[in-house]
């Protein structure tokens, strides 16, 4: 069963995202006796991918791919799918990706199962396990075409090194003219050193923190940590924060290992979105605030207060150990 995985990119670089797939698919293809190949999309160097077990790399470069587009990207790697021969097609669960499997899916006429969080269980028949319920159950999901396609659920295997000698092809392939009716003009992207994708912790605000004017105190705690700043749903209504750090089911879902909210009540769309997260820390003056249901740690009372004394005390513990 040979393995295709399309390894996401953002400015020419790599997201963590197609790491964790790549150490993912190595995994899967030892057992199975394969190898893998990668497709990726106009990327600077894919020379990274080889240190987590990728073997081939198909190169596709093109200027009219620029902007990610769902129909044709989707096309890309169906064709990669039918070149390499691949019966076992792997993506991220990025939002990209989650609009390009059912697509793929259906050219491909592949079985589909999404938010996978492990190593298959059989392969006959081929059974995954997999999130269910806004991750608040698992189920079995069995695949019986012949062509399966997986999407692994965020930060659910991890990043494993596995040295491998790639083999890098150029990949040119064929373009349908109508897949690019619509013409992007711009691309507006949050600036940060961290994005909320690719970030293993996230600090995040709601209306606790009283206004845009305190949101200081957030950004000086995830500097320190090497964070990503997130807010809730009301805080980006309210124009305090832009809708790109929104978080939660109707925002943008967030599988970090430590989830920090600061003056977030928990509002159950919210920690939907967040439950992914392998812990979850809360600091609120409402000791009911429903987030303390759910959170590993939590701390009652006023964020502007505990906070900059949290940042303080972190700053002297890796001044200390640095």
């Amino acid at each position: 069963m040979s393995i295709l995985i399309y390894a996401e990119s953002a400015d020419g670089k790599f997201k963590k995202v197609a790491f964790e797939l790549a150490s993912y698919a190595k995994k899967v293809a030892d057992s199975l006796g394969t190898n893998v190949t990668a497709v990726t999309v106009n990327t600077d160097n894919v020379s990274d991918l080889s240190k987590y077990g990728v073997s081939k790399v198909l190169i596709v470069s093109n200027e009219k791919l620029k902007n990610f587009n769902a129909k044709a990207y989707a096309d890309v790697i169906k064709q990669a799918a039918q070149k390499e021969s691949a019966k076992l097609i792997l993506l991220s669960s990025t939002t990209d990706s989650l609009y390009l499997a059912p697509i793929v899916s259906i050219g491909l006429n592949a079985g589909f199962a999404s938010n996978v969080i492990g190593l298959p269980i059989s392969t006959s028949p081929f059974q995954v396990k997999r999130t269910a319920f806004s991750n608040k159950a698992y189920n079995i999901t069995e695949i019986y075409t012949d062509i399966k396609i997986l999407s692994l659920a965020k930060n659910s295997y991890g990043i494993f090194e596995s040295e491998t000698s790639l083999t890098e092809e150029a990949f040119s392939p064929s373009l349908n003219d109508a897949d690019f009716n619509v013409k992007v003009e711009s691309v507006e992207k949050a600036s940060g050193k961290v994005t909320i994708a690719d970030a293993d912790i996230v600090v995040s605000g709601g209306r606790g923190l009283k206004g845009p004017e305190n949101w200081g105190v957030l950004e000086n705690l995830a500097a320190v940590l090497g964070a990503a700043t997130a807010c809730s749903k009301p805080v980006s209504d309210l124009g305090w924060r832009p809708h790109s750090e929104h978080v939660g089911q109707t925002g943008k879902p967030v599988a970090s290992n430590l989830y920090i909210a600061l003056g977030i009540s928990g509002a159950i769309q919210h920690i939907a979105g967040i439950n992914s997260s392998k812990v979850k820390v809360v600091i609120n003056t409402d000791a009911d605030a429903p987030f303390f249901k759910v959170a590993d740690y939590g701390i009652v009372g006023d964020a502007l207060d505990i906070v900059p004394k949290l940042t303080e005390k972190l700053k002297e513990f890796k001044a200390h150990n640095s």
